[in-house]
Formats: structure tokens, C-alpha cells, sequence
């Protein structure tokens, strides 16, 4: 898909220790698109999303909960997240919108108007 290249490959940890990449959806629209990423434990004020030129950042940082006793076994990775990509010129960067519920960041990317479909009246 061109509107939205990821710019780093999709590995699990990051080359900078303490990160893994978070799982997305991408899905296109008739306004432009919308970029799901999944982080668990991330709250709003431990997330990060940065534009510079056509690369987004997106960085969330989870709160550490404490243990109520010894840890026996744990699956839970308590990494932070941090993945980058690369956005189309045709996304109007100036009305990216971010939403975080329940640990899934939601950005919008609205394409601008010149590429839009538009529709021409005949006179």
C-alpha cells in the first residue's frame, strides 16, 4: 500500500533495547486512512506520536504495575513500544487526528483535498 510504507521492518524488538514493535491495521477510506496499533498498558499520557517531514513515530511507554508477591512465571513482556513510518505525500498531515481506548491508538490520516474524489457538475 503506498499511503502508508513502514519504514523499519517489522521485527519484534527494536534495535533500541527496551522497545517492540506494536501490531497494526491499516485501512483505507473514502477520507483517508486509519492506522490501528495495539498497546497494551499504554495510557495517554505514556504515548507519543511525533511527525517530522513525512515520518510518523509512534512510541508508547507502559506503566510499570507492581507485583503483589514473587513472580513465578510470567509471558508478559513489560518492553515499551515504538514503531515509525512512512506517510504518502497525499495525506494532510496538518489534520492527523490520535485517539487511545483500552490500550489501541487509533490514528486518522485524512487525505487532503486535491486527491480526493470529487465529482463535477456539468453545465
Amino acid at each position: 500500500m503506498k499511503a502508508t510504507l513502514q519504514k523499519e521492518p517489522r521485527a519484534r524488538t527494536s534495535p533500541d533495547v527496551g522497545f517492540v514493535a506494536p501490531e497494526v491495521n491499516i485501512f483505507e477510506t473514502k477520507e483517508g486512512y486509519v492506522l490501528e496499533a495495539e498497546m497494551p498498558g499504554v495510557r495517554k499520557d505514556g504515548l507519543e506520536v511525533t511527525l517530522e517531514g513525512n515520518e510518523i513515530t509512534l512510541v508508547g511507554r507502559r506503566e510499570s504495575e507492581p507485583i503483589p508477591g514473587e513472580a513465578l512465571f510470567r509471558e508478559c513482556q513489560t518492553l515499551n513500544y515504538r514503531r515509525v513510518f512512512e506517510l504518502d505525500p497525499a495525506i494532510d498531515t496538518s489534520k492527523i487526528a490520535a485517539n487511545i481506548d483500552q490500550g489501541v491508538l487509533t490514528l486518522t490520516l485524512p487525505k487532503s483535498e486535491a486527491v480526493k474524489p470529487r465529482k463535477i457538475t456539468v453545465s
